[in-house]
């Protein structure tokens, strides 16, 4: 046997890298074929764009636009239909995602193009390109609430703890500082990641409401919030990091989308007037409050026993049942509402009838009333398993506050439109938006975020039978 055989039967025997002997395509690869650059984006009549699914990112109400990137967007998808060559008209299709999702379905090719709203870094083996800066050196601030403590230098805020929404830039920056307070023997700032039905809006509320001591967000972010938020303070003073651009991303292998985007952002300024139905939307709105004060406490205590029952009896947390209460009647027994509701839970006489409960006007027959009508329309209506309890309990709240035939067709519209039907919050919540108007949205996150607050205290909310013990 020659000696050039013999190496090249050596080389053909040696054993294969990892990644060459996986059958089928690597993670994140795309075969050529399905490449969507702007040419076959336009023969498809469709743009793909994945937006932050955030209401500060890509909101709408009734038709008019709440959303930072609807205006440019909808501006986008006019510069690319005046610029096409055949005259066939090309629609922007709007797709959803949590923050922390928007990259990796890009890459997996569910979209052709992501629109965050906020600052957003590719993390390692993410292989996006970003356009050009849709705003450079965007400082990142903590905000809190008015009255708060004030804090002249990041080294106070050592062993304090902010609160983040999945997918925040401030988390990085965050990194950075402790590092930095390591070096000086300070303890670190920790990061409170909340629950996942809450955006950035959601927190600034719960920030304005005293829930969350402070967050930290882009100052343009907080400055726009502000604005129906007046009790959120901005601690200019305290930036955390300024080195971050806000950016459109598209895949690497669509250099002419990226182009166009780039001719397209190089030209576009804001209307001055893209926040006047931001405004007038939400300054009128029910914003949550703090639920645990003390004359809130001292009231929750005293039917925490009934809601604990008729929680039981029916598989439903007291401690939703509690955040109900404390939206429809601040957890007063005697309040009147419209329409016959009554009550600590706010249900009418009729409603309590048609689940067998004749007396609504004391706190044991309203609360076993309400507790059984929530769950006649989760079994009736929302007992798929294919939906979490997090989101069947806003389903039930959507249901109870409108109706659960209404809500229903709300599902129908998301999956006709490719939104998933089996999630309220940033997903069915859009359709809501879009045909009733916010009313709904803000009464299920409403009780939502007093829930949440109750549940971060609920060791402290329910006596424990060591305290009892000690007690006797």
């Amino acid at each position: 046997m020659s000696r050039a055989l013999l190496l090249f039967l050596c080389l053909v025997l040696l054993p294969l890298p990892a990644a060459a002997r996986l059958a089928g395509p690597q993670e994140g690869w795309q075969h050529p074929s399905d490449v969507r650059d702007l040419s076959k984006i336009r023969s498809s009549g469709v743009l793909r764009v994945l937006v932050n699914q955030s209401r500060n990112s890509s909101g709408e109400v009734k038709g008019e636009a709440i959303g930072l990137e609807y205006h440019r967007l909808k501006a986008f998808e006019q510069y690319l239909n005046r610029n096409a060559r055949d005259g066939r008209p090309l629609t922007v299709k709007i797709i959803p995602k949590a923050k922390d999702q928007l990259l990796s379905a890009l890459q997996r090719g569910e979209g052709d193009l992501v629109v965050p709203g906020e600052l957003l870094n590719a993390r390692s083996g993410q292989d996006v390109s970003p356009s050009m800066a849709i705003r450079a050196h965007v400082p990142l601030v903590l905000v809190g609430k008015q009255g708060n403590k004030r804090y002249q230098h990041i080294e106070q805020l050592a062993g304090r703890s902010l609160a983040l929404p999945a997918g925040s830039a401030a988390a990085e920056a965050l990194e950075e500082i402790n590092q930095r307070l390591a070096l000086r023997k300070l303890a670190p700032i920790s990061i409170e990641w909340v629950d996942p039905t809450l955006a950035v809006e959601d927190v600034l509320e719960m920030v304005e409401a005293g829930i969350f001591p402070y967050t930290a967000v882009e100052l343009p972010i907080a400055e726009r919030w502000i604005k129906v938020m007046p009790k959120l303070r901005i601690e200019r003073q305290l930036v955390l990091s300024e080195q971050g651009d806000i950016n459109w991303f598209v895949r690497p292998d669509a250099p002419m989308l990226r182009a166009a985007i780039d001719r397209f952002l190089s030209g576009y300024s804001s209307p001055t007037d893209q926040d006047v139905a931001f405004q007038r939307i939400y300054r009128r709105l029910y914003k949550v409050h703090y639920p645990l004060a003390r004359g809130d406490r001292q009231r929750l205590e005293k039917v925490r026993p009934v809601l604990q029952r008729f929680g039981d009896e029916q598989n439903i947390d007291w401690l939703a049942l509690a955040a109900l209460a404390f939206k429809e009647s601040t957890l007063n027994p005697a309040a009147r509402g419209t329409g016959g509701a009554t009550g600590l839970m706010q249900i009418t006489p009729a409603a309590a009838r048609s689940v067998g409960v004749s007396d609504v006007k004391g706190v044991e027959g309203n609360v076993q009333a309400s507790a059984k009508y929530l769950a006649r329309i989760r079994r009736n209506f929302f007992n798929s398993a294919q939906i979490n309890e997090r989101e069947r309990m806003a389903f039930v709240l959507a249901a109870y506050n409108l109706g659960p035939q209404r809500v229903q067709g709300f599902r129908a519209e998301a999956k006709r439109r490719g939104l998933n039907p089996n999630q309220w919050f940033f997903q069915v919540e859009r359709i809501a938006m879009e045909q009733v108007g916010m009313g709904v949205v803000s009464y299920v996150n409403a009780v939502n975020k007093y829930y949440l607050a109750y549940d971060r205290e609920r060791e402290q909310l329910v006596p424990s039978a060591k305290a009892k013990l000690t007690k006797k």
